[in-house]
């Protein structure tokens, strides 16, 4: 038996998300996405309202970065999830994360997290109060820690997190389930 729920966005695993960008004086700002995927090969989508300092910084620089949130930084991912860049100024430097400043665009690269795509703004569309912003992924960094022998990411050292937004707690991923493009061949 099925039961409806209404609308509800429950995608699972929901990745944590944390959207970098600069501000108008250069000021780093950071904030945990919770709405974003995948486009295509080289596109991503992020949702995110339109009040944030993050939006008004990916506005005037057309550009942010992406960094995958994992286990080891759970609470500096949250925290920025949970103050604002408009109330606290200096919210990266009390989060602990360190930055350097992307080669590929204009937005800095969080080195704390362990996979980073740096993206060029494509289009902002605005729904009501949320921006839908697609852009070019222009380059992806990697922390070497999480690569396997045959320079792979290795999910299993990545310790990705994900975000369940029915309970609103953080999940671990925890092993290989199957194979892609392989075990389906057993219905042939």
């Amino acid at each position: 038996m099925r039961k409806d729920l209404g609308a509800k966005p429950f995608i699972y695993p929901q990745p944590v998300l944390i959207v970098a960008s600069y501000g108008e004086d250069g000021t780093p700002d950071a904030m945990n996405v919770a709405y974003g995927g995948i486009v295509n090969s080289n596109r991503l989508q992020i949702n995110i309202g339109v009040r944030h300092k993050t939006s008004d910084n990916i506005k005037l620089r057309q550009a942010f970065t992406v960094g995958i949130a994992d286990e080891a930084n759970l609470v500096p991912a949250d925290y920025v999830g949970i103050v604002s860049g408009h109330d606290v100024p200096d919210k990266i430097e009390k989060s602990g994360f360190h930055l350097r400043k992307s080669e590929f665009v204009d937005a800095p690269v969080i080195e704390d997290l362990p996979i980073v795509l740096e993206c060029k703004v494509e289009e902002i569309n605005q729904y009501d109060k949320t921006l839908r912003i697609v852009a070019e992924i222009v380059n992806t960094s990697v922390d070497e820690k999480i690569l396997d022998a045959d320079g792979n990411v290795d999910p299993e050292k990545l310790k990705a997190i994900s975000y369940d937004p029915s309970t609103h707690n953080y999940l671990k991923l925890n092993g290989k389930a199957g194979t892609a493009f392989s075990d389906g061949n057993q219905l042939k």
